[in-house]
Order: structure tokens, then sequence, then C-alpha cells
């Protein structure tokens, strides 16, 4: 049985029979971008790098390049270092690029004593490298075209032997991808030709139909401004897109927005003004700017287990919703539909069985220490590591998957699995489940425990393990 990229999957228990009030965030769970949108940023980034940062002119000669890294990667501000990390801490080695060069396994094993990188080095809460923290992760899908110009003009700096400082160069870049959105520059190109950066899809408004026809409240809350937000939903929803909200939230500043109870709300007029008076009440149709989620609650009534959220950042969208108030949350994860078409392919599948056979082959014939066998082990563990970077490819050819390193989740799964109760490719996934269904999560075997869930296969004396859960994994 293959895998469904349009199926909703659960990591904790949840019935939408329970759910009352439906909550969205805007960019990449409402609304989706096509490819050219990144292609946008980078070069308004790198622009701003030359003309205000007065960068080398001869970095215009890099071009974005979309199938260059993947989302949860991280950086070591201080070494310039491109990074794919597990849960426990691990660097896969294989994966770490400086510039767009990938560093030998040695080199990287001799700066970080290892491969493991320790907490007090991790990145912050909310991936951010602060504190203390050197490393960054990057959990937006924004932050795709802030990696590849980091890259970029890391590359260009050792090809031309430019002595840098590299916290700086993290600080300018990140500075450039911000005022490409604070500056207005990818609001106002989008809204200048929409039908080109805006993929439509009929299936978010037949989602957002759904819901209020079984008569749930909705609501969004974005960081994204209000005449931005405005066009963007006419085009997707229609005009009436406010008629299917009970309340909005423009510009909130997340994650700041569900934290900081010192923010008022503020009325924003049909023309984009910003109104002073006191906020007793959050009324239907009408746009509110900035605020704070006690209010919020406040002012709604809308607690706990009712509420359900989604969003596409696993930080500034659930982390602190699931944490602190009790909401059930949803991650949008775009990349999950083409993972799982990959992870359905018959050489992906022949791949994987064989690799689990490897391992427990070397596992059960490592005992063997005559030379002969010996022999065969090296041979054995070559391939697999051959095999290895053969399924690393199959998703990205510098970083793999989204969601494994070699064999461990990876620390962005490892967040997921953590701050969402269920995860999906888009919202259109709900119109696949009635509005009472239940999602029950698997529940998968322990490493101690595998060996009374499998039916083991024998090949001679010795046990091949996981081979027959394997074959059944699509």
């Amino acid at each position: 049985n293959l895998l469904n990229p349009d199926a909703i999957f659960s990591n904790n228990e949840m019935s939408l029979s329970d759910i009352e009030i439906y909550g969205f965030d805007y960019d990449y769970t409402l609304v989706f971008y096509s490819k050219h949108l990144h292609t946008l940023i980078f070069n308004a980034a790198r622009d701003l790098l030359i003309n205000e940062h007065r960068y080398p002119a001869e970095i215009r000669k890099y071009d974005y390049d979309p199938n260059f890294a993947i989302r949860g990667l991280h950086y070591d501000v201080h070494r310039a270092l491109l990074m794919k990390i597990d849960a426990f801490h691990y660097i896969q080695l294989g994966t770490v690029y400086r510039g767009l060069s990938v560093v030998p396994d040695e080199e990287v094993i001799a700066m970080y004593d290892g491969s493991h990188v320790p907490l007090e080095q991790m990145s912050d809460f909310y991936g951010k490298s602060s504190q203390g923290h050197t490393m960054k992760q990057f959990m937006d899908i924004f932050s795709l075209p802030e990696m590849s110009l980091l890259s970029c003009v890391n590359e260009y700096f050792l090809k031309n032997n430019i002595d840098y400082e590299p916290v700086h160069l993290y600080k300018d870049v990140k500075d450039s991808i911000r005022d490409v959105h604070i500056k207005g520059i990818m609001y106002r190109a989008i809204e200048a030709d929409i039908e080109k950066y805006i993929c439509y899809a009929e299936q978010t408004r037949a989602v957002l139909a759904k819901l209020a026809a079984h008569g749930k409240k909705m609501f969004l809350i974005t960081n994204s401004p209000s005449s931005f937000v405005d066009r963007g939903m006419k085009f997707i929803v229609g005009k009436d897109w406010r008629d299917l909200f009970d309340v909005v939230i423009v510009q909130a500043e997340k994650p700041n927005f569900f934290n900081d109870k010192r923010r008022p709300f503020r009325k924003v007029t049909e023309r984009g003004v910003l109104l002073w008076d006191k906020i007793h009440e959050l009324q239907k149709g009408q746009i509110y700017k900035q605020g704070n989620l006690y209010e919020f609650l406040k002012l709604t009534g809308w607690r706990g287990s009712k509420v359900l959220y989604f969003g596409d950042h696993i930080y500034s969208d659930l982390a602190d919703l699931t944490l602190k108030h009790g909401w059930r949350t949803g991650a949008i994860i775009p990349e999950l539909r083409r993972e799982i078409k990959i992870m359905n392919t018959e050489q992906y599948i022949q791949t994987m069985t064989w690799l689990q056979t490897l391992t427990g082959l070397l596992e059960h014939m490592q005992i063997h220490k005559n030379p002969d066998c010996q022999m065969i082990l090296n041979e054995w563990k070559k391939e697999r590591k051959e095999m290895r970077e053969t399924t690393r490819n199959f998703f990205n050819s510098q970083f793999g998957s989204l969601f494994r390193t070699d064999q461990n989740p990876t620390y962005f799964l490892r967040r997921l699995s953590r701050f969402a109760d269920i995860y999906m490719a888009s919202l259109s996934c709900l119109l696949n489940y009635g509005h009472d269904y239940t999602f029950y999560p698997r529940r998968t075997p322990l490493q101690h425990e595998l060996p009374m869930w499998s039916d083991q296969l024998y090949t001679g004396t010795f046990r091949i393990p996981f081979l027959q859960e394997m074959i059944q994994i699509k």
C-alpha cells in the first residue's frame, strides 16, 4: 500500500468533533507561492547587500538555486557553515557546507571534536542564534533564499581569498532578507503581479466553506500587512473573504504575539488607517493590527483544546500555543507531498529494503572475526555507505530529506513531533476527512520492542531483522 501524499498524519490523538474554532496563519498556510517568489527575495536581498552594505557588485553573478538547500538546516554563525543536524544534536557528516562546497568529514570532526553539537551551542527556543547560542536554525520557508544567499556570498569571499568576519556576513544577510519584507519590496512585487507569485487554489475556499457550513468559528493571525493579505485573499477566496472569518489580525509580530501581554489591538479601517480607540470586542468583518494572545483569549473566550491553529512555522506559529495555552496545532509542510511521492517509487522502496537488510547482516555477522568474514563485512560497510548517499540524493543532493538523516529523525522532525498534533502538505488535505474524524497516531515500536513486533525472516542460522516491515513500508 502506497502512502497518500494528501493524507493528514497524526503525532497526537485528536478528534475534529472536539474542535469548535479553527485558526490560520496566512503565508504558506492559506496561500501558497510560486517558485518565482524565492528568486525575487534572493535578488532583492542581494541588491540590498551591494547597495546598502557595500558588498562587492560581483556577487550579482550568483543566482538563486532552488535545489541547493532544504528547510530545517542549522548555520554555525562563527564558522560560516551550513549543516544538517539530527534529533540528538549530531551533525550528519557529508552535509556540512562552507559556501557551496562540502567540508570533508575529517575537518568537521576536528572542528567540533566529533560530530556532536552541545546544547549550549544550539539555537535558542525559536531557532535563533542569541545569548551565546552560535547556531541558527532555518525553519521558515522564506529562509530558503536566505540560506542560498549566505552560501553564495561565502563562496565568493572564499574563491577570491577575501578575509571577512562570518558574524558580520550573517547579520548583513539577515538584515537584507528582513528588509525585503519590512520595506515592502516583496509585498509590492506580489501585489503588482499576483498571478505570477500566488498559486491560485480553489481548494482554500472549499476548506473554509466546509468549516463554515458546519458552524465552525474561524480566525486569521498573520504577520503580513493588511493590504497585502486583503489583496491575496480576494484573489484566492473572493471579495467576501472576511465574511468567512470571525476575527482577522494582521502584523501580529508572532511569536511575540503569544508572549507579550502589553501590546493592545488597533482597528484598521478600509483605507488602512489605524484608529486610536480602545478595543472592547473583536468584531467580525473588521481587521485588527498587533495585539496579544492574552487579550485575544479574554475578548473571545476561545481557550484550550477546542481551538485548532494551522501554520507553517513550527516555532513562531505552533510552539507557544501547544506548550502554554493548550491549543491543538496543525503544521503545514508543503515539502511533505514531494517526499511521499519519492518514497512511493519502486527504486526508493527497493533501495531502503536492501539498506535495512545490509544493516541487519552487519549487526549479526560482526561476531565472526576470521579474515574472510571481516573482508565481507568491510564490503558490506562500503556498500551501506554508498547506499546511504544514494538515499540522500533521492530528496536533495546536498542535504537529503527534510525529515531524516542517515538513520535518525532530523532536528526539524523532532520539533515537528513535539509542537504539532497533526501535519499535512496543505490545508486541502482536510477535504479528505469528515468534520468529526478522529486522527489516531500509530503505535510505532521502540528499539527494544522491534524483535516482538516483526516476523523475522531467516537466512541460514541467523535472522535478517527489519526486512519484513520494510517491505510493508511504502
